[in-house]
């Protein structure tokens, strides 16, 4: 199945997008148990959800979106789930970069590739290589990614160099430092935690949960989301009579 292309309208009663949002994508295993189905049937109609999140983000003006495809702790899971995955992710580089490079889809892989396959690292590297000059959204995908992991990489990396380790030098070295911090993060299939997804990045992230299963997860839903997140109020410290007064 071609990736959906892609209009160059959003929706007419769409209201302005947050700029960066964030996915835990959950609930792949439960949405094929349910039906009677081996756990990596779920993962492969995950795929297909992730298809249609894609494609309505970039339609609704979000310029950043930044998915948890395999966390580090996934290493944890039956083998066959894991190798499953693995042939799952090396499936979907084939099938949809070329077609997210058509769209003008920027990718990024975020993660430890150190227990990647040589052949899956070359995979990751060349899908960015050949999508890097795209310019009309970014897609990150963290895979073999933790949040701890990614802060103590920081914390390596800076000193290393010799700098002071502060806020500043720290945020300039986390996975995603190439893109602001998310706005928006959305949790699948109604659990509510984070679950060691971008911990340095969600300090002021809002958060959304969705009771949805992520195979069931479509625009809709995702609309739900965006409004549920355009009423609220964004402080980052201060007063709401100081954020009215700046945006008055």
């Amino acid at each position: 199945m071609a990736f959906p292309r892609l209009s160059s309208a959003a929706p007419a009663a769409a209201r302005p997008a947050p700029h960066h949002v964030a996915i835990v994508m959950d609930g792949n295993g439960r949405w094929a148990h349910k039906r009677l189905l081996p756990r990596i049937a779920g993962h492969r109609q995950g795929v297909e959800s992730l298809r249609r999140c894609i494609r309505a983000c970039a339609e609704r003006g979000v310029k950043v979106l930044t998915v948890f495809a395999f966390s580090s702790e996934n290493w944890n899971r039956p083998e066959e789930e894991v190798s499953g995955l693995m042939e799952l992710m090396g499936k979907a580089l084939a099938n949809e970069v070329p077609e997210l490079h058509r769209a003008g889809i920027r990718m990024y892989f975020v993660g430890d590739r150190v227990a990647l396959s040589a052949r899956m690292q070359q995979n990751l590297a060349q899908a960015e290589a050949a999508t890097a000059g795209n310019s009309r959204m970014v897609l990150n995908v963290c895979f073999n990614y933790g949040g701890r992991w990614d802060i103590a990489q920081a914390a390596a990396r800076v000193a290393a160099t010799g700098q002071p380790i502060n806020e500043e030098s720290l945020g300039r070295a986390t996975a995603l430092a190439h893109v602001p911090d998310p706005d928006l993060l959305i949790r699948t299939g109604g659990e509510h935690r984070i679950s060691n997804f971008l911990l340095w990045q969600c300090a002021y992230s809002e958060l959304y949960f969705s009771e949805k299963l992520w195979p069931d997860f479509d625009a809709a839903a995702l609309d739900e989301a965006l409004a549920d997140y355009a009423a609220r109020e964004r402080r980052f410290g201060k007063t709401s009579a100081q954020v009215a007064q700046a945006t008055g």
